[in-house]
């Protein structure tokens, strides 16, 4: 299995932008690792390479995810992301220890946290929403990426109108978070929220705008028309 790792390593360094390389730094605080490529490059690598491993087990899929995670590079991190999200269908409750450990032990950025958990972990909480449960812990978690994780995987269930009372739960754990990055994924979460439930969402941000953090307060309100954007702004 090594062997497909090691050609997709060199269609990686063959695919490198000297622009995208120098600027990719931009966009995080923390220090990443990027070989330099623009992401539809990278989707496309990912879905070329995946038709050489179509046929193989969910078990060793994960197995070559773990060793892309494990390189500490952005674009391997996508393309374990995209190769984990494509066994969506073949997704076992027991799958999810494997999706936390990823988040705990490799994610280091807000995109490789995102691109993770909006998909996989997201579709994962779809399929088995037992697993709430376990979000609400990791909305707990000392690592501000499983803190992050929390949140941003309820982005797409959100903005279906799913899960409302624990999307409130997770935003309630995460409320008064120091971490600006968490701020702005619960944030997400609610302005995600809002698309369906704009009323119940409103009337959460109003209700805790006071404890709130404005980084958040302004992302949960993004959507909202501009009266009630003004009425949630407003000082008490």
């Amino acid at each position: 299995m090594e062997n497909i790792i090691e050609r997709i390593r060199i269609a990686l360094t063959n695919s490198i932008d000297e622009k995208t390389r120098t600027t990719s730094q931009n966009f995080f605080r923390e220090k990443i690792k990027s070989y330099g490529i623009k992401v539809p490059l990278v989707n496309k690598i990912s879905k070329e390479y995946h038709k050489q491993i179509d046929l193989r087990t969910k078990a060793e899929v994960f197995e070559l995810c773990e060793i892309l995670w494990k390189s500490g590079f952005l674009e391997e991190s996508f393309i374990a992301c995209d190769w984990s999200y494509r066994l969506h269908r073949k997704y076992e409750p027991e799958d999810f220890q494997i999706f936390e450990r990823w988040i705990n032990d490799y994610v280091n950025n807000w995109a490789s946290c995102d691109t993770l958990c909006n998909h996989t972990v997201g579709e994962f909480i779809e399929m088995y929403p037992e697993y709430l449960e376990r979000l609400k812990i990791m909305a707990r978690s000392d690592n501000r990426w499983t803190r992050r994780a929390s949140a941003v995987s309820l982005i797409i269930p959100a903005r279906k109108g799913k899960f409302l009372n624990e999307i409130f739960e997770i935003a309630d754990i995460l409320l008064q978070d120091k971490d600006d990055l968490v701020q702005k994924g619960y944030g997400w979460m609610l302005k995600a929220a809002s698309e369906s439930n704009q009323e119940a969402v409103f009337e959460y941000v109003v209700r805790n705008k006071a404890a709130m953090p404005r980084t958040a307060l302004r992302y949960a309100i993004e959507k909202m028309p501009g009266d009630l954007k003004s009425k949630a702004m407003a000082k008490q």
